[in-house]
């Protein structure tokens, strides 16, 4: 049986998805228009219960469907890919929110998972040198 535990850095992406989705909502709201904060919450909604639901889906193809997990996990792309357009679709047409705040409230996984590594590297910049012939940069 696969251990299928989250590790450190899935639980600090995950809260952390949560953690920037609130802080981009709260500044919005307070500082932006209704609109443009709408959208920043949506946006981050979205991108954030896909990003779990690809999680989860990976979690399941690994686990259980190995030996046909290409054709399982395309499926469940398209699938994933066709309804967060749909939703996209009815915010834009049917809400009035800011494209903008949109975009940035989509680009939530992003940008933590960005913040994530930069704070991991600077927690310990050495970690690359426990590895043998490693160096601190990541191109030679």
């Amino acid at each position: 049986m696969v251990d299928t535990k989250k590790t450190i850095m899935q639980r600090n992406i995950e809260i952390g998805n949560w953690v920037v989705l609130g802080v981009f909502s709260i500044v919005s709201f307070l500082f932006m228009s209704r609109e443009f904060a709408m959208g920043v919450l949506l946006g981050g909604l979205i991108s954030v219960v896909n990003f779990r639901w690809l999680s989860r889906d990976l979690r399941i193809v690994f686990l259980k469907h190995e030996d046909r997990a290409k054709p399982f996990i395309i499926v469940k792309y398209y699938i994933r890919f066709i309804l967060m357009g749909v939703v996209l679709f009815f915010v834009i047409t049917r809400m009035s929110v800011d494209v903008l705040g949109l975009l940035l409230g989509l680009s939530v996984v992003v940008i933590n998972i960005i913040l994530t590594v930069i704070g991991m590297n600077l927690k310990n910049p050495f970690r690359r040198l426990r590895k043998k012939n490693a160096s601190l940069f990541i191109f030679r």
